[in-house]
C-alpha cells in the first residue's frame, strides 16, 4: 500500500462493502522440522509452495495479524489478507486504520492491535515435546508469551495420523536435575524427555487449554488452536520420529547468554503446573453448549473456554446451523470465522466451505467479523437441503461475561 491515506480510505471501503464483515484469503505457514498431515485440503502439489527447504505447509493460520517467526520466512508470513477490490491489504493494516470498530473501543485502547490469532495446524506424526514462554520470559528476548488452546473439529479428523495422542506435562516426582540432564544429552541422540511425560489419548470433538510453561507434544490430529499473539517457543525434545531437532529450537527465544545454562532452561518449566496429579482434570475441556437452540435449527456451543491464571485470554465457539435454517448471532466481541462444513451466506457474504485449495487460491471460507458487526448480530443462512452449516469462530481477551471454566462440561 502506497499511503496511509490509501491504506485508510482501503479498510473503511472494505469494512462498509461487507457491512462490518471482511473476507480473507487462506494464510498458509510451513514448518522445517515436521511433516504435513494433508489434511488441511491444500493440493498436494503445492505442499512445498515455499521450498522444500522451508518445509512443508502443516499450518492454516486464521484471521491472524501476527508473524510467523520461521527462519528464512517471507517479509509477511502468517498474516491474513483482506479480499479488497484486488489490492493488497493486510488484516493488520485493516486493524489499525480502524481499530475501535474493528476490534472495540476497551481492546483497542488496551492492545492497540488484535491480540490474538488462530490456526489449524495438521501433521503426519507428534510435534517434538515443548513449552511457549510466559510473558516475564518472553519479555527478555522483547516477545510476549504464549497460551493457547485446541479443538479437534471431527470434519477435519477422518483419518488420524500416526500418534493420536498428546504428551502432556512431567509425571509428579520428576525434579528439575532430571530435565537438566535430558537438556545435557541433547546431542546423544533421544534425550529421553517423554520417559517423563504422560501421553493422552485425543478425541475429536474435544479439547485442552495449554498456559504458558507446559510442556506438550502435540499429536497428529487436525488440531483447531486459538492463542495469543505470539509465536515464541522451547523445544525439549532432542529427537521425534528418528528426526534430530536442532538445539537452536530449544533456545531460539531465550537471551543469548543464557543458551547454555541448563539451570535457566530446565526454569522455564512451570513445575507445579507440569507436575499436576490432576493435569487432566485441569485441562481438559469438552464442548458445553452455549445458545441450545436446535428445536430453532441451530446450535451454538463453546467448544474453546477457561481463563489462564485468572484471565480471560481468549476462547472459541462452532456454531452448526441445520438445513435450510437461519439464525441471528450476537457476540461479545470481533471474531475470526472459518467455515468447516456446508455452504450459504454469513451477513451480505457468501461462503462455501472448499473440497481442494491451490497455493494462492482465493477461498470462500474465512472471514473477520468486527466489533461493530458481532455485536449488532450477524445473520448465518445454510442453504444446502442436506448439509449442515457448521462454523468455527475465535475471540479476544475480555469479551465474554458467561464464558465457562475448565471442569465445567463435567458438572
Amino acid at each position: 500500500m502506497s499511503t496511509l491515506t490509501s491504506v485508510n480510505q482501503l479498510a473503511r471501503q472494505a469494512l462498509e462493502a461487507g457491512e462490518g464483515i471482511l473476507r480473507l484469503a487462506p494464510t498458509w505457514v510451513p514448518r522445517s522440522y515436521l511433516v504435513p498431515g494433508r489434511r488441511l485440503k491444500l493440493d498436494t502439489r503445492d505442499l512445498y509452495a515455499y521450498g522444500a527447504h522451508r518445509g512443508g505447509i502443516d499450518e492454516r493460520w486464521i484471521a491472524s495479524t501476527t508473524l510467523a517467526m520461521n527462519e528464512n520466512r517471507t517479509p509477511e508470513e502468517g498474516l491474513s489478507y483482506v479480499v479488497a477490490d484486488s489490492q493488497g491489504l493486510t488484516l493488520k493494516e485493516a486493524v489499525a486504520a480502524e481499530g475501535p470498530r474493528m476490534v472495540g473501543r476497551s481492546m483497542w485502547e488496551t492492545y492497540h492491535r488484535w491480540p490474538v490469532y488462530s490456526k489449524f495446524f495438521d501433521n503426519e506424526g507428534p510435534i517434538p515435546h515443548h513449552l511457549h514462554q510466559s510473558d516475564e520470559q518472553a519479555k527478555l528476548v522483547g516477545r510476549e508469551g504464549k497460551p493457547e488452546g485446541y479443538y479437534f473439529p471431527p470434519q477435519l479428523n477422518a483419518t488420524r495420523g500416526n500418534f493420536p495422542h498428546t504428551y502432556f506435562g512431567l509425571e509428579p516426582g520428576t525434579t528439575k536435575e532430571d530435565i537438566r540432564q535430558c537438556l545435557a544429552r541433547w546431542d546423544e541422540g533421544d534425550n529421553g524427555i517423554l520417559d517423563f511425560s504422560k501421553a493422552y489419548r485425543l478425541k475429536p470433538g474435544t479439547g485442552w487449554l495449554v498456559p504458558p510453561r507446559v510442556l506438550h507434544a502435540p499429536g497428529s490430529l487436525v488440531t483447531y488452536e486459538p492463542q495469543w499473539s505470539s509465536d515464541v517457543l522451547s523445544m525439549f525434545q532432542s529427537m521425534v520420529d528418528e528426526r534430530p531437532v536442532k538445539r537452536e529450537l530449544l533456545v531460539q527465544d531465550v537471551p543469548q547468554e543464557k543458551y547454555d545454562d541448563l539451570d535457566f532452561l530446565a526454569d522455564m518449566v512451570d513445575w507445579p503446573r507440569n507436575t499436576d496429579s490432576n493435569f487432566k482434570n485441569n485441562h481438559y475441556i469438552e464442548p458445553i453448549p452455549a445458545d441450545q437452540s436446535m428445536s430453532e435449527g441451530y446450535l451454538d456451543t463453546w467448544v474453546v473456554y477457561g481463563t489462564i491464571n485468572g484471565q480471560q485470554r481468549f476462547s472459541a465457539k462452532e456454531l452448526t446451523v441445520a438445513p435450510g435454517a437461519r439464525c441471528t448471532i450476537r457476540d461479545g466481541g470481533a471474531c475470526g470465522l472459518i467455515l468447516t462444513q456446508g455452504h450459504g451466506m454469513i451477513g451480505k457474504m457468501k461462503v462455501c466451505c472448499p473440497s481442494q485449495i491451490r497455493f494462492g487460491q482465493m477461498t470462500e471460507d474465512e472471514l473477520f467479523v468486527s466489533y461493530e458487526a458481532a455485536t449488532a448480530g450477524v445473520t448465518f443462512e445454510n442453504h444446502s437441503k442436506t448439509d449442515p452449516l457448521v462454523t468455527l469462530r475465535y475471540f479476544g481477551p475480555d469479551v465474554h461475561t458467561d464464558m465457562p471454566e475448565v471442569g465445567d462440561h463435567a458438572r
